[in-house]
């Protein structure tokens, strides 16, 4: 995501370079780039140039420290301002109330149904509720049966009622049925159009009226871009919502609709999809956010995601192995299955430092550690444990096994002796740390 703006931001900030300090005259041709590439990135004119105009304000007003160049000190202006124009601090979702109640609205085809499962697994998961979720899109063809596979698909319950065909009637009979399982929070997938129509709008208005919800959380598509922003001005006139949810955000590389819909409508994102998954939901952080698009990484998200998946006795089990150099190719399989319920490894990496543009062009697929499993499970237990004993038969026998070739099973083994000595090295304290790490994977991933 924000690829292309990524890069452009980057160019621009060249322009400052062997600069002694920030002038109207140096930052003029700067900030003229800064706004096309906001403008291309498909932000609206006018939020780009209050932009432009609100960092020149602030740069002129700085003095440059000695030690800071002036690329470096726009860099940081830029970042500041980025996070505050998409909402600067993360917005809580409210989850008061016996049953809490979130009503989805939005377009059709903006992914409102399956941000409904994605969103019940999260607070499930997250925040130990008990989720239900309700069937209140009764036009849509199948629409009713595909939330009822997304149910199954993260164990939630579907409230359903066969051959009612009033949404409102629909809603306020779930909150009853809700109280009565025990279920404190209730999910409403409502209606969607393929454009804004009157009914529609009174419908979800109704719906509202009758459940006074927590939260009417508007769905919509990223990358549609401004006409995520203008659909997203028309319902918050209607519905008043307290937040927007944007979707497909991994497919959006120009990012116009995360970086506008909060200057537009003056309302947070409170959550973005990021894959087809159902773990693919994450709580929008603007100031992470701003990290990522200026190339700078999210290390905080990283570890957030690491910390979901490790636990401490394992964690401290393995870090003993490191210090003693004695990581193992079992040990490395299981990372391997770490890594992969984390999410995409190429997502993954691009939240560290320097690593997003030096794997864009790369071709990370799903499958992209399967060849190095093939070769690992080819491998004795003996094997495993010691490479050592890898002799010329013994790699000719695993590149049979596993279906590759002995230049391939060498050099996995080549590598596998280098990472772990990188991770004997980031236990120390030296080196590159995770960047270092980060390659290297890459690189055995990549030779498969």
């Amino acid at each position: 995501m924000f690829d292309n703006l990524t890069d452009r931001l980057e160019q621009s900030f060249k322009m400052l370079k062997g600069q002694g300090r920030i002038s109207e005259v140096n930052i003029a041709e700067t900030l003229k780039d800064v706004r096309r590439a906001l403008l291309d990135a498909d932000v609206n004119y006018k939020i780009a140039k209050d932009f432009t105009n609100t960092v020149k304000e602030k740069a002129l007003g700085q003095k440059v420290v000695e030690s800071v160049k002036p690329g470096q000190l726009m860099v940081k202006i830029v970042n500041d301002e980025l996070a505050r124009l998409m909402g600067g601090t993360a917005a809580e979702v409210d989850l008061q109330g016996e049953p809490a109640v979130i009503l989805l609205a939005g377009l059709q085809g903006s992914g409102k149904t399956t941000m409904a499962g994605k969103l019940a697994r999260f607070l499930r998961d997250k925040h130990g509720k008990k989720p239900m979720m309700v069937a209140a899109d009764v036009y849509r063809p199948a629409a009713i049966d595909q939330l009822k596979v997304v149910g199954e698909q993260v164990q939630v319950p579907v409230y359903t009622e066969d051959g009612n065909k009033d949404p409102v009637k629909i809603s306020r009979g779930a909150l009853k049925q809700a109280k009565k399982e025990g279920n404190n929070v209730v999910i409403i997938d409502t209606a969607g159009r393929l454009a804004i129509d009157e009914h529609m709008m009174n419908e979800v208005a109704s719906i509202k009226k009758a459940v006074e919800p927590n939260e009417t959380l508007f769905v919509v598509d990223s990358m549609t871009g401004q006409d995520a922003v203008n659909t997203a001005k028309e319902f918050n006139e209607r519905l008043d919502y307290e937040g927007v949810i944007l979707t497909k955000l991994d497919g959006d590389t120009r990012g116009g609709a995360a970086l506008s819909i909060r200057a537009v409508v003056n309302k947070p994102i409170k959550f973005v999809g990021t894959g087809e998954k159902m773990e693919n939901i994450d709580v929008f952080h603007p100031d992470r956010m701003a990290d990522r698009i200026l190339g700078m990484g999210d290390i905080v998200s990283l570890v957030e995601k690491a910390q979901e998946q490790y636990d401490d006795k394992e964690a401290r089990k393995l870090s003993k192995k490191i210090a003693k150099n004695e990581f193992d190719f079992d040990d490395f399989l299981s990372q391997i299955h770490q890594i992969r319920k984390m999410g995409n490894f190429k997502d993954l990496a691009s939240m560290i430092p320097g690593m997003g543009k030096a794997l864009r062009n790369m071709d990370m697929e799903e499958d992209a550690f399967k060849g190095t499993e093939a070769i690992i499970r080819s491998m004795t237990p003996e094997e495993r444990k010691d490479p050592k004993v890898l002799n010329g038969s013994r790699r000719k026998r695993i590149a049979d096994g596993s279906g590759t070739s002995v230049q391939e099973v060498n050099r996995l083994i080549k590598q596998f002796s280098e990472t772990r000595k990188m991770m004997k090295k980031m236990k120390e304290g030296k080196g590159n740390g995770m960047k270092d790490l980060m390659n290297n994977m890459q690189g055995m991933k990549g030779n498969m």
